[in-house]
């Protein structure tokens, strides 16, 4: 039996061993690739070792170095306060349901889960937004369409709130005259650091990597955030590129490092959340599987 269960430990590491390398190859590739010259990369294809590194890629990014600097000032602003916005939201919508005595408990329930199934559509959402809230071309164009609150979170934190948190704890703290917000705030957060640190990690992945609401609701590039501000720069390059045999300006369209440009793109919209991730890493697990499983 012992003999069994260290075959069977041995397997698992060996297993996860290859799962981990298979999911660090592609950022390494991604990473040599944007640092190898644009003739070697046509000639000779990807390669994890570079033969000839080349920096023409991010010195085309950063010929603006303060557009690239505001844009990163941007995202990560618009990141970090839409994600605490949508975590107070989320816990202030979620706490409640998961009181099985709140009056009309039912029909709030299914009014979040209708609004998973449907919405306005495209056309009325943009008219909404910019006719009645006069959200374009400011901050909050960033901040509240589709990203300020999602159903889907409510209910994971909604589930980990049934299932994780001892009713019996609530019930002593009531006894002993505590305030819904002082039992909130002193007993439920406090128990409940996996599931929040995983819907950070979801919230902030999603406002960082949003570039669709800059899109459609951003004209002004003071509020341009670094994905669509990267993201115009590859339409640029495109565009250059599709007319290879003219000038503009000083630009020689013809030597632009098309290729690795867009390998470039990808590591700085990657790097910052390969970054933050490994301080949420230990509670992401145990969130999901709390919050979505059970219930």
């Amino acid at each position: 039996m012992v003999e069994k269960n260290k075959m069977f430990q041995l397997f698992a590491n060996l297993f996860m061993c290859i799962l981990c390398v298979l999911c660090i190859l592609p950022f390494m590739l991604l990473f040599a690739s944007s640092l190898t010259n644009e003739r070697t990369l046509i000639q000779d294809g990807y390669r994890f070792f570079t033969t000839k590194i080349d920096f023409a890629a991010y010195k085309y990014i950063f010929v603006d170095t303060d557009s690239i600097l505001r844009g990163y000032g941007v995202s990560v602003l618009v990141t970090v306060v839409g994600t605490v916005t949508n975590l107070v939201i989320t816990t202030l919508f979620a706490y409640p349901l998961s009181m099985k005595e709140l009056p009309g408990r039912r029909f709030l329930s299914f009014f979040l889960f209708f609004t998973m199934l449907f919405n306005g559509g495209l056309i009325p959402t943009y008219i909404m937004w910019t006719q009645f809230f006069k959200i374009k071309n400011t901050i909050w164009a960033l901040l509240i369409p589709n990203l300020l609150m999602g159903a889907f979170y409510v209910i994971m934190l909604r589930t980990y709130f049934t299932s994780s948190i001892p009713g019996e704890t609530i019930d002593a703290a009531r006894i002993d005259g505590a305030s819904e917000v002082r039992i909130l705030g002193k007993i439920v957060l406090p128990m409940s650091k996996p599931i929040l640190s995983t819907l950070a990690l979801f919230v902030g992945l999603n406002y960082w990597n949003d570039w669709v609401n800059g899109m459609y609701y951003i004209n002004d590039d003071k509020y341009y955030s670094i994905q669509l501000l990267l993201n115009r720069m590859l339409l640029d390059t495109q565009f250059l590129m599709s007319n290879a045999n003219n000038k503009y300006g000083n630009i020689d369209t013809s030597q632009l490092p098309s290729t690795g440009i867009k390998m470039a793109i990808a590591v700085m919209g990657v790097l910052p959340v390969l970054i933050v991730y490994p301080f949420l890493q230990k509670y992401l697990v145990k969130g999901i599987t709390i919050g979505a499983v059970k219930g």
